[in-house]
């Protein structure tokens, strides 16, 4: 009797899903809205119903703060190379990986399926949390599997994460430098393609100056020129294909 009321009790205790072996599971890649925040939420409601419209998407930006200043600081340079190439941005000004992941599940990835998304993500992750390299690298490779869940033939340009703080000693600098340096392997040739502009930025000896991010983060006007241009032949070799 006593083993039969043991059982039952087993029995009775909830179930709980477990991971499938050998994936991992962490904040960087756990989905995670901020809705709490007023204006993240109106931009999230604002960018899911223009992605509703959206009748034709060539080049979809991802990201976060960096990305979405193409809105701002980047403003003209956006014009001058996007404006009229069907360009979408989902940048987040401090968006980490989980909510990027997040917005993707919710109702931001256009209707009209994107020919090239440009995907830089993960810096917050590093300078929220100094978060560990292999986890934030493992919400970025999250990020491209939902897109080509979304849009299996979405060619993606994965930018290396930019270059941040000074020095290349810097701690920050150096943990970006680690996640870009696991990143580079998600380029199969085919449908992901890494591209890392990083020395653009950068002075001959590795130091970022102040004339192109003042934060020593965020581009300014001449930071998103050099992005830009940087970034066009192989943009344009994707748009081609």
């Amino acid at each position: 009797m006593l083993k039969v009321m043991i059982l039952a009790n087993l029995l009775a205790l909830p179930v709980f899903a477990q991971a499938p072996a050998g994936t991992s599971t962490h904040s960087a890649v756990t989905p995670t809205h901020r809705l709490g925040s007023g204006w993240w939420k109106k931009r999230h409601a604002q960018k899911s119903a223009a992605a509703k419209k959206l009748t034709r998407c060539d080049i979809l930006f991802l990201g976060d703060s960096i990305t979405h200043s193409w809105e701002n600081a980047g403003k003209k340079v956006w014009k001058k190379y996007y404006s009229k190439r069907h360009a979408f941005n989902l940048g987040f000004s401090g968006d980490r990986t989980q909510h990027l992941l997040w917005r993707l599940d919710h109702g931001e990835f256009p209707s009209a399926k994107p020919k090239v998304a440009v995907v830089m993500i993960g810096t917050n992750n590093t300078g929220q949390a100094l978060q560990k390299a292999t986890e934030t690298a493992e919400g970025i490779k999250a990020v491209i599997n939902k897109i080509h869940q979304l849009s299996p033939d979405t060619q993606i340009l994965l930018l290396g994460i930019f270059p941040r703080d000074e020095k290349p000693t810097d701690k920050m600098r150096m943990l970006n430098t680690e996640i870009n340096k696991i990143i580079k392997t998600y380029d199969n040739g085919k449908s992901v393609h890494y591209l890392d502009i990083s020395s653009a930025f950068l002075t001959p000896d590795g130091i970022l100056t102040k004339q192109v991010m003042p934060d020593l983060l965020h581009p300014n006007t001449a930071g998103y020129k050099i992005w830009a241009e940087a970034m066009e032949p192989t943009l344009k070799k994707l748009l081609a294909d």
